[in-house]
């Protein structure tokens, strides 16, 4: 049975990931972002791999944010104890002695930076792993990913984070430039990959891509607005539905998908954003 539903309001901060979820299946966003409903169910299992590997991934994070930060590598690599995070520290210790350098003299470096802007009468959202300014200027923007299979480049292509992050950088960054805004073709974004550390996959911005970028998330946000309370509908594709904790709530079945047949970041983004607290956020105008 379906929970009932009386006047939802619409979510004040938009992110990618209430974005992608929405393109995903309208139904989930409606159950998380508009009800805030919590459903007691599975997303993948074996349950305690699967917690384990959200624990790690959290954890690479916060140690690659404290050693971007200034605090030397050797103090934080005795937190890294497990042998597959372990690895992963080693190979982002590599990447950053040469990939980092590689990329040439730093004047800015902002590691766990939010950036927010408004569109469309509501306000956009992003949490960035990594900002770093090079001379020129030019902006990298740098996440960290911690899949266990090789995130395909079309994949990563068609996620909403792959618009939203260099859009928004875009519209919000001067104050990283000494107040200049950015130009879309000063700005790129890689995914670097933790389990595969020397395929990283690089997107260069374009003017062309702002345009459409800008075009289509306001688009997106204007059509959630304008959504009825029974305009929420389920994804026709069920394939989707393997891996969402909502999937018995809408009789999609019961048994949670498998670890290893995920597509997607361990760090999923309902729990990194849920460190966010996006009233906090002030709103940058442009």
């Amino acid at each position: 049975m379906q929970p009932a539903i009386s006047n939802p309001q619409p979510p004040i901060h938009f992110s990618q990931g209430s974005l992608q979820d929405y393109v995903d299946c309208r139904r989930r966003f409606q159950l998380r972002y508009l009800l805030h409903l919590a459903w007691p169910a599975l997303e993948a299992e074996p349950v305690q791999e699967h917690e384990r590997e959200l624990q790690q991934g959290a954890l690479f994070h916060r140690l690659i944010q404290q050693h971007l930060l200034g605090v030397p590598a050797d103090r934080l690599s005795i937190m890294a104890k497990d042998e597959e995070l372990e690895r992963w520290w080693q190979n982002y210790l590599e990447f950053s002695r040469e990939g980092l350098a590689g990329l040439g003299d730093r004047k800015v470096i902002a590691p766990e930076i939010v950036l927010s802007a408004p569109l469309a009468g509501q306000r956009l959202v992003a949490k960035y792993d990594l900002i770093i300014i090079l001379p020129g200027p030019r902006a990298v923007i740098l996440d960290w990913k911690t899949s266990r299979k090789k995130l395909r480049r079309q994949w990563l292509a068609e996620r909403l984070q792959t618009r939203v992050y260099p859009y928004l950088l875009v519209q919000t960054g001067a104050h990283l430039n000494q107040g200049q805004p950015f130009q879309p073709d000063q700005v790129e974004m890689i995914y670097w990959l933790a389990n595969f550390p020397t395929e990283a996959e690089r997107f260069p911005y374009s003017p062309s891509q702002f345009k459409k970028d800008g075009e289509y998330l306001a688009s997106l946000i204007a059509e959630i607005q304008s959504l009825g309370t029974d305009d929420f509908h389920l994804t026709p594709h069920e394939e989707r539905c393997r891996f969402c904790t909502y999937r018995s709530l809408c009789q999609r079945g019961v048994k949670a998908g498998d670890l290893g047949e995920k597509e997607t970041d361990l760090e999923t983004t309902e729990e990194l954003e849920a460190a966010l607290d996006f009233e906090q956020i002030a709103e940058i105008e442009f």
